[in-house]
């Protein structure tokens, strides 16, 4: 099951990022697009060629079984030099050199290639183990790429994140969250090499191959950075979707002050027949309305006194300062429901309409969510309703 995840997440990065470079030619940085397809193709060939399907197809014989892990362990440092590269030709610019870290990445590479051959290691089945006398070489060899990596990855991950939190919410930001995921699992793969490092210090010997728990993180790594990468190209896909399945969210969100308005004042909703005629996105603009209806319908039965009783209330009560005025409104609300049902009636101007000035469908969508949380939620809310009632039976 995890080789297949693995293959999976391997072939989505390879098409993913492949067509993206395709896609961006014309609008995207021709540099900038190469550096973070070149993470993407090689964490994910790193991961490839340590399956058993690879291995079975070219064989772990020596010196086939070693070198195979060299190459392996070479193209995971080259995904992260690509990583930190991208990172920083956002962050500098797109003809601004990559500077320190291109320096250490190769002296790394060379490094790693020279360790490795020192510690002699070689294939015995599923481990790979130091030569006689060879440990602390192969040690090192260990040490240093998972320094590299921790580096690296966490440079990576900190760019992005910081680019995450100052970007606008939609697409881009989205985007560079799943960035930041990618790098933050390729960091715990990474480390997750500390027990490799421990085994083989005590042992001589290491696993030749990904384990799960490992093969795991670099497939979410690869998926995470391939989905954030190519976000633009599915991401419209799936926009409709979800909005449809927030606008519907919202419709039913609102319902428990809809039906508390509709009760009080049948006359503000049409029978719209069975299902949703015309989309949720109609039924939720049709809900607002009726809402909105209902509110103005309420207005002769609005108490003046109500709203500076409930937000002295709300403050002692110490509700978030962004939820008072959802409170207050639910309280008038309330209380403008019991006074209907007695027949109490208050000059009609003597309570401003609490609405926005021609908001449009989304926006008081959002403040009717409030404004439902509180009439179902708030004991400033309850206690104001159960006074009213008191004083109507009085």
């Amino acid at each position: 099951m995890t080789e297949t995840i693995a293959y999976f997440c391997c072939v989505v990065a390879f098409a993913g990022f492949g067509y993206k470079l395709i896609q961006a030619r014309h609008t995207q940085p021709s540099r900038r697009m190469w550096l973070l397809s070149g993470f993407g193709m090689c964490i994910a060939g790193g991961i490839m060629l340590l399956t058993p399907a690879v291995e079975n197809a070219v064989g772990v014989e020596e010196p086939v079984g070693s070198l195979l892990n060299l190459a392996a362990d070479v193209l995971k440092i080259g995904a992260m030099a690509f990583a930190v590269a991208f990172a920083h030709s956002l962050k500098l610019g797109e003809g601004k050199r990559i500077g320190w870290h291109a320096t250490l990445s190769w002296v790394v590479v060379v490094a790693e290639i020279a360790l490795f051959f020192l510690s002699d290691s070689y294939r015995v089945g599923e481990h790979t183990a130091a030569g006689p006398g060879r440990l602390g070489w192969f040690v090192a060899y260990n040490v240093l790429f998972l320094a590299y990596g921790l580096i690296s990855l966490l440079t990576f991950s900190i760019v992005f994140a910081r680019f995450a939190r100052h970007a606008d919410p939609g697409p881009l930001r989205t985007g560079l969250w799943l960035l930041v995921g990618g790098g933050v699992s390729a960091l715990a793969w990474t480390f997750w090499d500390v027990d490799d490092i421990y085994v083989l210090a005590t042992t001589g010997a290491v696993d030749a191959g990904e384990d799960t728990l490992s093969a795991i993180l670099a497939a979410l790594s690869v998926g995470l950075a391939g989905a954030g990468a190519t976000l633009s190209v599915w991401g419209p896909a799936l926009a409709t979707p979800f909005r449809l399945l927030g606008l519907y969210r919202t419709y039913r969100r609102i319902e428990p002050l809809w039906t508390a308005l509709r009760e009080a004042v049948p006359g503000i909703a049409l029978d719209p027949g069975p299902g949703m005629p015309g989309g949720v996105e109609f039924a939720l603009y049709r809900r607002v309305i009726e809402i909105r209806d209902g509110h103005l319908a309420l207005r002769p039965y609005f108490d003046p006194e109500v709203p500076p009783v409930a937000e002295a209330e709300a403050r002692e009560a110490k509700v978030p300062e962004a939820r008072v005025p959802a409170t207050i409104e639910a309280a008038a609300l309330a209380a403008a429901i019991v006074a209907c049902g007695a027949g109490r009636r208050y000059a009609p101007d003597d309570v401003p309409a609490t609405y926005l000035d021609e908001p449009d469908i989304a926006t008081e969508a959002a403040w009717l969510v409030e404004v439902t949380r509180a009439w179902r939620r708030s004991t400033v809310v309850g206690r104001i309703r159960d006074r009213a009632r008191e004083a109507e039976l009085a």
